[in-house]
Parts: C-alpha cells; structure tokens; sequence
C-alpha cells in the first residue's frame, strides 16, 4: 500500500457528520473521526475542497428523507470533493499518491479524508483526475451540477437551430446547462430573479424573470419559437413550454415529476461527460463562478447561505491549503 501522511495528526481526521439527529445546519457537528484507510480496489483522498448542492441539505434533511437515500446515523455531509491522493489499497488501479483529482462521494465529502472505490460510482464513491489548469476549488464544483446538466442536455439534444428555455438558469445546475446549450449553439433563455439578470447575461443566457406572467415575456422578447426547454426547480417551466408549444419530448426536469415529461440526474449522464466538462474548463470555454468559500469550521453558515438559494454561483468550503 502507498501512502503518505502530510499535516494532519496520524490517524485521526475531521469529518463534519449528523450526529444524533438528522436536520437543518443546527444539526451539523465538526467531529475528530478514526482516519479511514483505503481497502481493497480503493483510492484514499485527502481533500482540500468540498462543493455544497441542494442535495446535500435535502436528502439529510430528516430521517425518513435520509433512509431514502440509504443513509444512516452518525452521517457524513455533502458529496462533491477535490484533492489528492494519499493512499492507495491493493488492487487499485490508475491512481498514484500525489494525483490530483475530484469526484463524488454520497454525503461524506465535507471531511479531510474520503475513501473511494477506484472504479466506483457516486453511491461507492468516485474518482476523476483533475486536468491541468482547474483549481482544486472549481474542481469541487463539478460532480454534481455538472453531471446533472449534462445528462439533462443530452435528453434535449440541442443544436444551433433551437432556443431553449431554461427555468432556474442561475442556479448551481443553470451555471453548467447555459454554458453547455451555449456551446452547443443554441440560444438560452435563462429566467431568475431581475437581480440575477445579469449574472445571467454573462453566463451567455437572455434574461427573463420568472413569475406570473412568465409566457407573456417570453413571447415579447421576439426570439422565435422555443424549441426546448429545461426545469432546474420544480415544475412551473415545464408548464410555460407547453404553453408556448414545446413538446413534452423536449422538455427535461431535474427536481420535479411531470406525466409525459423526461426526468434526469446526475447518475444518468455518459462516463465521459463529467471529464468532457473538466476539460472544457481547463480549455477556459467552461467557467465556474465561485459565490463564497467558508473554512470547515464554518460549516453551518456555508450551509444557510447555500440552501437559501438565492447564490449565483457555487459555494465551497476549504478543508486544506490548496494545490
């Protein structure tokens, strides 16, 4: 086994964890945890960032939520991470101590270790190595919303001839699926609030604020009949394409259930689009806007700021110095 210990007391590690209830960021608990060890086909990660999305809060909001998701008290928190390798099991392979790299691992990523399968999946935990040229911090930002946009888009199929409709455009996920539709070349139409018009703008959206009167405004901005359209919230922009006659076939949700309507997630995009994305970054055709990043020891208020969802961009929480 290889492996490499650098700052952090041996054989002990942080971990932020749900503790005696699960619940909202009160419920949150820095802890000093047993350092875990790679085993058998698995990599050890000592992470420097962790990337918060509405999943992290949502599905450890309760316990019935939880039991879900197959999670259980003491519990980790959050699942997007970014750092290196330090330990590699027997069996492992692809991976060396010193990789730099990023991936998922279902709600634990917010500690200074997480151990990960080496060819593994969110549920076991998983590992991408991290290009050249993206920061720990962006990297952290990837898994989730990244894999989620992406497999959303694929539903949709975008071309330079469509206009897409995205509802909740300045979100986590809105900042991937605008910037991919873009790249696509198709034209978005991003709604928000009239705050958020022009983080939108620069993200490479047209925007429109959502609400009472949505179709209306849409029909206004004189761009031609939408083609498709994508629900990053719940269900109201799938009603507003129906009425501007998109057909269900080309309408995706993330966070809502529609009859007729195509539903994706993260576990739905191809094995390659996660690192397709990553490069994209690394070429400067993808960028990441970074709203604020917390120490660990903050961890609560990271998670209020987070779960208002009024952020435009991403939230990360700093576990290490980093690379």
């Amino acid at each position: 086994m290889q492996q490499r210990d650098e700052g952090v007391r041996q054989g002990r590690s942080r971990a932020v964890r749900f503790v005696e209830a699960f619940g909202g960021p009160e419920a949150l608990t820095l802890q000093d945890v047993p350092e875990p060890q790679a085993g058998e086909g698995q990599i050890r990660v000592r992470v420097t960032a962790a990337g918060l999305n509405p999943m992290d809060w949502f599905m450890t909001a309760d316990a019935e939520t939880a039991a879900r998701f197959g999670l259980s008290l003491p519990c980790g928190f959050g699942t997007d991470y970014a750092g290196v390798v330090d330990q590699v099991g027997p069996g492992a392979t692809g991976y060396a101590v010193g990789d730099r790299v990023f991936g998922a691992a279902l709600s634990r990523a917010v500690a200074d270790h997480v151990v990960v399968d080496a060819d593994g999946n969110i549920a076991s935990g998983v590992a991408h190595h991290t290009p050249e040229g993206v920061d720990d911090r962006t990297a952290a930002t990837l898994p989730i919303a990244g894999s989620t946009a992406a497999a959303a888009l694929a539903v949709l199929d975008l071309g330079p001839d469509d206009t897409v409709l995205i509802g909740g455009a300045g979100g986590g996920v809105g900042v991937f699926a605008v910037q991919l539709a873009r790249i696509a070349g198709a034209r978005v139409i991003g709604t928000g609030s009239p705050s958020s018009a022009d983080h939108l703008r620069s993200l490479g959206a047209e925007p429109v604020a959502y609400g009472e009167g949505l179709t209306d405004r849409i029909r206004d901005l004189d761009a031609g009949p939408v083609t498709a359209a994508l629900d990053l919230h719940g269900t109201d922009t799938v009603h507003v394409a129906r009425e501007l006659g998109v057909p269900d076939g080309r309408i995706c949700t993330i966070a809502g259930v529609v009859e007729g309507v195509p539903a994706a997630n993260g576990a739905n995009a191809g094995p390659e689009a996660l690192r397709n994305i990553a490069r994209l970054v690394a070429a400067g055709r993808l960028r990441v806007p970074i709203a604020a990043t917390f120490p660990v020891d903050d961890i609560r208020e990271a998670v209020e700021l987070q779960a208002a969802r009024h952020v435009a961009g991403k939230v990360v929480i700093d576990l290490q110095p980093r690379r």
